[in-house]
């Protein structure tokens, strides 16, 4: 997978939401053919990677059961695999849920929690072998955005990021399995926070790991233009995959995969020549 994903250009993760109350889609595609059909065209959008959810971590999302998340995902990882190669990454906090998902074919872990969810997530990382997604978040999704505070946003998170690297790789997970996420919206002000961070991407890249920005449709895009509007937000959202391809990032994890692949093809002709 690794192979596929060091290229020129950062890679596009679709988002394939299969949960009831996701901050942009909930509820869109809980269905299984409904799912299926949303992640087979991001597939034919030039999607690279496909990243599956069934807990919505939104600010204020009501926990999911981990049985629940299994059978919401495993037949659609199941019924994907049958017909594609894609790397199908999994967004789940829950050790049980990443393994089962694993074993039905998904290919790398997201954690919003950096694997801090359960005592043996980073054992569970390290046995199943996948790429593992460790990414920043102040507090939990029930609570993250009740007054974020920060001395130095940039520095604090490069500094929480390293540590769990380092505490993943003393876990056993191997160095070139990890993956950095500076966590745009979870756990910070949609201005003060998130904006510093877009800035300072490349002082994460120069952590020496792959780095996946998600940063579309966020709230901070709506903020700075006065339409609150989740629908309105493409031009925002291109804005920051561009910033963040040109501060080095690997993957830009996504709603709107063929516009973002465009922009990114184009972005990276013109700076090559």
């Amino acid at each position: 997978m690794r192979s596929r994903l060091s290229t020129e250009r950062p890679r596009v993760m679709g988002v394939v939401n299969v949960t009831v109350d996701s901050f942009s889609d909930g509820g869109r595609y809980l269905g299984f053919d409904a799912a299926l059909a949303h992640a087979r065209r991001l597939i034919a959008d030039g999607a690279d990677i496909l990243d599956l959810g069934a807990e919505s971590t939104r600010p204020g999302a009501a926990p999911v059961a981990a049985e629940v998340e299994i059978d919401r995902l495993l037949p659609l990882i199941v019924a994907l695999r049958a017909k594609s190669a894609i790397p199908i990454s999994v967004d789940t906090m829950k050790p049980e849920v990443a393994r089962a998902a694993i074993a039905a074919g998904a290919t790398m872990w997201n954690d919003v929690t950096a694997l801090r969810h359960a005592p043996e997530s980073a054992a569970v990382a390290a046995e199943l072998g996948c790429d593992i997604v460790l990414m920043h978040m102040q507090g939990e999704p029930g609570t993250m955005q009740a007054e974020p505070y920060y001395e130095d946003v940039v520095a604090e998170v490069v500094a929480f990021l390293e540590e769990r690297a380092e505490l993943a790789i003393w876990a056993g997970v191997a160095r070139e399995r990890i993956w950095l996420d500076p966590g745009i919206g979870f756990g910070k002000h949609p201005i003060r926070h998130n904006l510093p961070l877009l800035a300072g991407l490349d002082r994460i890249v120069a952590l020496g790991f792959p780095v996946l920005l998600g940063a579309s449709r966020k709230r901070f895009i709506g903020m700075l233009d006065g339409d609150a509007d989740e629908e309105h937000r493409l031009g925002g959202s291109i804005a920051a995959a561009l910033a963040g391809a040109a501060a080095g990032v690997a993957a830009v994890r996504v709603h709107d995969v063929r516009e973002t692949v465009q922009a990114l093809t184009v972005w990276h002709a013109i700076r090559s020549g």
